[in-house]
């Protein structure tokens, strides 16, 4: 670890030590367990709670993978059922929908924490996290979320390197975002087309495929892929494959963007690109 991370890390430690007693937004996410790990180590299990959101948003191998990491940690882990799909401000999708299901989804886990006498509610966002259309960051600051990583300084690139030290399986996860931005914004989000979409990706996944998104525009599959798998899609006639499932799931036409996989597509419109 070389001197700048270091600092960080010290800067982090620093922080979690002087909170006390903490509840963690944990989604099993490279962000997230990081930060739910670097709380056990510097505050001891007795003084952290994890909190997992289980929703339509929600991949249901994330929750697993979230409550077998805390079993193996030791961790109090508590799953919260929440469905922000039956909300009009989340379910019709505008713009500003992730500041609407933020404030619903960590309002919740306020209150959980709150139950178990936890003032400080914790989130993984980065300082990375500012380089995209981030409207949950005002909802987050409006409850009084604490973001330690983002507050030291972390990069995604520092959180993966401090994951390997602390020898942690999701050194190498393929970053993960809500499964509402897979689709435009203005379309009416639903429990049907999420797990259209989910399924879709859980299938790329299993045919070897890492990071990527497939993106829904209503009928229409639109595939983010890495450009080295981009190739192999091709080439290795894996798209025989994958057209013909992903119709079995529902989807009319399949396409894949010749931009490739990149965060944050579906802002690209809001930005005018």
């Amino acid at each position: 670890m070389d001197k700048e991370l270091q600092r960080k890390v010290d800067k982090l430690q620093f922080l979690l030590k002087s909170y006390g007693c903490v509840a963690v937004a944990f989604s099993a996410g490279v962000d997230s367990t990081v930060l739910l790990k670097a709380a056990k180590e510097a505050s001891g299990t007795e003084q952290v709670l994890a909190l997992t959101v289980q929703s339509p948003l929600v991949p249901a191998a994330d929750v697993e993978e979230a409550v077998k990491f805390c079993r193996e940690e030791g961790i109090r882990h508590e799953v919260i059922q929440l469905d922000p799909l039956i909300y009009y401000d989340v379910r019709t999708n505008p713009p500003q929908r992730c500041y609407f299901c933020k404030r619903l989804i960590f309002g919740k886990l306020r209150e959980m924490a709150g139950q178990q006498n936890i003032v400080h509610l914790l989130d993984g966002s980065n300082a990375d996290d500012g380089h995209d259309y981030r409207p949950g960051r005002q909802a987050l600051r409006e409850l009084g979320v604490l973001s330690p990583l983002l507050e030291a300084g972390f990069t995604k690139a520092d959180i993966r390197v401090y994951a390997k030290e602390l020898g942690l399986k999701v050194a190498q996860k393929p970053s993960a975002a809500c499964m509402a931005s897979r689709i435009p914004y203005g379309e009416v989000l639903s429990v049907e087309k999420l797990q259209r979409i989910e399924q879709a990706e859980k299938f790329l996944h299993e045919e070897g495929f890492t990071q990527l998104r497939v993106r829904s525009h209503e009928d229409m599959a639109r595939l983010e892929l890495l450009p080295e798998d981009m190739e192999r899609f091709m080439t290795e006639g894996l798209y025989k494959k994958a057209v013909p499932r992903l119709k079995e799931l529902g989807f009319a036409y399949v396409t894949l963007d010749l931009e490739g996989y990149r965060m944050g597509s579906m802002n690209e419109a809001l930005r005018g690109k």
